[in-house]
């Protein structure tokens, strides 16, 4: 599908990336979203703001991607209460991205199927949203328990449910998990997640665009590169700033040592489910001596802070890009030896097989997204799709499977680990000479711009907004687990309850990335 064939009025953003925006009326928003899906295009994120058609009006957002880039629609609302046109239908994960847009924005999609509060538990005492001015999402009364959330039944003979979380053992995020079981055969899985909610959507508006990329870096800590730099790409395009080719450069090896220390982290840990202790040992051990590294040559072993509004927060020295390089070399050897015995270990792959399968049509249908969306044939990468500096030097081999089970998304994060020690050496010796930043300014004016990036579990997405005093007036965040923790419900379905563990592994959700 062609953008033009859209018939919109759009404006074209001084972003790296092609991004449009346009303001649409309500038939325009559905016929658009409409055309989108019928043509193969991605609901890619949707939010609410406080502006539209004047100051107490509201507006629905949503953006697309598109073959030509992204699209980001806004429809002016008069009255909160008006509601808007439901997108659900037409891309099923719209339906939490809906419901998380009525708790935080009070905003409505219209003849939803599904009202059900999703990240207000009950607890918030404010009588407005909390990004509604005067809304807040302050815990009511200390001591009270949350409202029961209405699962969804299944029932018949020999049927019962098991209830996993919120709390789980270890350090994992909370988030609950309603198994509806004959058996160990699961019927059904349903979540409940937003037990992290932070306020971070409302933070932002409280802090200086200049600062605020510390706050995008801790939306979720494994993805802490991806949505710094979304966000300065889009105080960058709103604000019009030039960024040095050094610290493109420097933001890529950034990028691509988050994506492989995060694959080396799954990688044993996927081993470790499926009962291969010796796999958890090698690659935590190769993962700690990525990362210590990283904390040398970036100053935190995750790389936070690291990256800022118009370039980078530190350089790359010579020597320390030869032991970059050099430690690409040694931990491919090695990873390509666990590879092997991965794949010839007879009682791994009986656990990763079949395991956890997500069609291709089911993957399309869904909008499955990131490493576990090209593990089921969806051939979606910023890098390879719309390369910006300084991917577009470079030939980004986009590494997809069709079988879409645990063994497909084990087998994609295998090669991407491969070509991120590629692009990192390629970073490391072609590092241009030149600045590491430059000043940004304020406009003078109402602003907007667009952070469009490929993190290591899929496009992170961020919307900026500032007014002519030079402050933030919405900046909303996404991260992709938004479009796949829907999908991991399918993926269990006809598996047994043990098996779950190493399905959700597979995938690697974002609890805290999902809660703003």
């Amino acid at each position: 599908m062609a953008l033009s064939d859209l018939g919109l009025d759009l404006r074209r953003l001084p972003a790296p990336l092609p991004i449009w925006h346009g303001r649409v009326d309500r038939d325009t928003w559905s016929a658009t979203a409409r055309a989108v899906a019928e043509q193969g295009g991605r609901l890619v994120s949707m939010w609410g703001v406080e502006r539209h058609p004047s100051p107490g009006g509201v507006g629905a957002c949503a953006s697309f991607a598109v073959r030509e880039g992204l699209v980001w629609l806004e429809l002016p609302i008069g009255d909160a209460a008006a509601g808007f046109p439901d997108l659900a239908p037409l891309f099923p994960c719209a339906l939490r991205m809906q419901r998380a847009m009525t708790d935080l924005s009070g905003l409505r999609a219209e003849s939803s199927q599904d009202q059900r509060p999703w990240l207000d538990h009950g607890l918030w005492s404010s009588a407005r949203a909390p990004l509604q001015p005067g809304g807040g999402s302050v815990p009511a009364n200390k001591g009270v328990l949350p409202a029961d959330y209405p699962f969804v039944r299944v029932e018949g003979d020999g049927v019962h449910e098991i209830a996993v979380g919120p709390v789980h053992a270890g350090i994992i995020e909370p988030g609950h998990f309603r198994f509806s079981v004959v058996g160990e055969k699961v019927l059904r899985l349903e979540e409940h997640l937003g037990y992290v909610h932070k306020g971070i959507e409302r933070r932002f508006v409280e802090l200086a665009p200049l600062d605020a990329h510390r706050l995008a870096g801790r939306v979720s800590g494994d993805s802490t590169v991806a949505f710094a730099w979304a966000y300065c790409m889009a105080l960058e395009s709103a604000w019009h700033g030039e960024v040095p080719e050094r610290a493109l450069w420097s933001r890529a090896l950034m990028l691509e040592r988050e994506r492989v220390a995060n694959h080396l982290g799954d990688l044993g840990a996927l081993g470790n489910d499926a009962a291969l202790s010796f796999g958890l040992a090698q690659f935590s051990r190769l993962r700690e001596d990525w990362q210590r590294l990283s904390r040398e040559a970036f100053g935190h072993r995750l790389m936070m802070d690291a990256i800022m509004p118009g370039g980078v927060e530190m350089d790359v020295s010579p020597p320390l890009c030869d032991r970059l390089r050099q430690q690409c070399d040694a931990i491919e050897r090695e990873v390509r030896a666990l590879r092997t015995i991965y794949d010839e270990h007879a009682g791994l792959q009986d656990r990763f097989l079949g395991t956890g399968r997500v069609t291709p049509e089911l993957a399309a249908r869904l909008g499955l997204t990131g490493l576990a969306g090209r593990a089921s044939s969806q051939a979606f990468d910023l890098r390879c799709d719309h390369p910006w500096g300084p991917f577009d030097q470079f030939k980004v081999a986009m590494a997809t499977h069709h079988s879409g089970d645990v063994a497909a998304r084990v087998s994609v994060r295998f090669d991407e680990v491969f070509e991120s020690l590629r692009l990192i050496r390629a970073l490391c010796s072609g590092l241009p000479l030149g600045e590491l930043r430059v000043d940004l300014h304020p406009p003078g004016e109402a602003s907007t711009g667009v952070g469009w990036v490929e993190g290591w579990r899929g496009e992170v997405f961020v919307a900026l907004e500032t007014g002519a005093d030079g402050r933030i007036t919405r900046c909303h965040c996404h991260d992709p687990s938004w479009q796949n923790w829907p999908v991991l419900e399918h993926a269990v379905i006809g598996n047994i309850v043990p098996d779950f563990p190493l399905i959700n592994k597979s995938f690697n959700l974002s609890y805290s990335g999902h809660d703003l």
